[in-house]
């Protein structure tokens, strides 16, 4: 099996420290290099092409929400996955907006630290459905109405098939849960899920997830 290529970027170096012991003896993971801030981390990514970039978000010089923008908006980018302190934070949703996969917190035990570099490897997001719906609320407020009302255009693009898939996404299913749910094939929803992501001009099931809870397409579980 061929190694997960990750590259570490944190402007602290004990936290790059504790990173590379945690991710080094993972069998299937090899890091690829270490960046102390967005630039580096660029620079770092043209050399080294990681499978998966673990992003700190606040840095001096290049942060890590506009290295992440930059790193997701090439042709090969590899998938990142944000390091931060807080739940739900402004910069956290930006970050998801612009491609980033998921986030972890600073805290997050080791072993599920490396179980999300291994997810997104393979490309399933790491966020859960509750975590969206925090985050959302979280960025709710004057541009709120704006939002949902472009988000409701673009969905308006999607035909009833793939708006169902599009809801089950915001839902956290995985692709076989969500076969069972609408009695279709694995490589059936696969393809519906390949057809939001071009339609719609997003790269990953977070964006599709963010983007039903911004349309109102997914309502509160009864009892919240």
């Amino acid at each position: 099996m061929t190694a997960i290529r990750l590259l570490l970027v944190d402007d602290d170096p004990l936290v790059r420290a504790g990173l590379s012991l945690m991710m080094g003896g993972a069998d299937d993971i090899e890091i690829v290099g270490e960046a102390a801030d967005g630039a580096e981390a660029e620079a770092l990514v043209d050399r080294t092409r990681p499978d998966v970039v673990l992003m700190d978000i606040r840095m001096p010089s290049v942060d890590g929400l506009t290295a992440t923008e930059r790193l997701r908006a090439r042709k090969d980018a590899p998938q990142v996955v944000v390091l931060t302190t807080f739940h739900a934070d402004e910069q956290v949703l930006r970050a998801l907006r612009a491609g980033a996969a998921g986030f972890v917190l600073k805290d997050t035990p080791p072993a599920q630290i490396v179980d999300a570099v291994r997810r997104v490897a393979t490309g399933d997001p790491v966020l859960s459905p509750t975590v969206t719906r925090q985050l959302v609320e979280h960025a709710v407020g004057n541009s709120a109405d704006t939002r949902r009302a472009r988000a409701r255009e673009r969905v308006a693009l999607l035909n009833d098939r793939e708006r169902e898939v599009a809801v089950a996404v915001g839902r956290g299913l995985s692709n076989a849960e969500i076969a069972a749910d609408l009695f279709m094939s694995v490589a059936t929803v696969k393809t519906h899920v390949s057809r939001v992501l071009a339609k719609l001009d997003l790269n990953n099931r977070v964006q599709i997830a963010l983007l039903a809870y911004d349309a109102g397409l997914l309502e509160e579980p009864e009892g919240h």
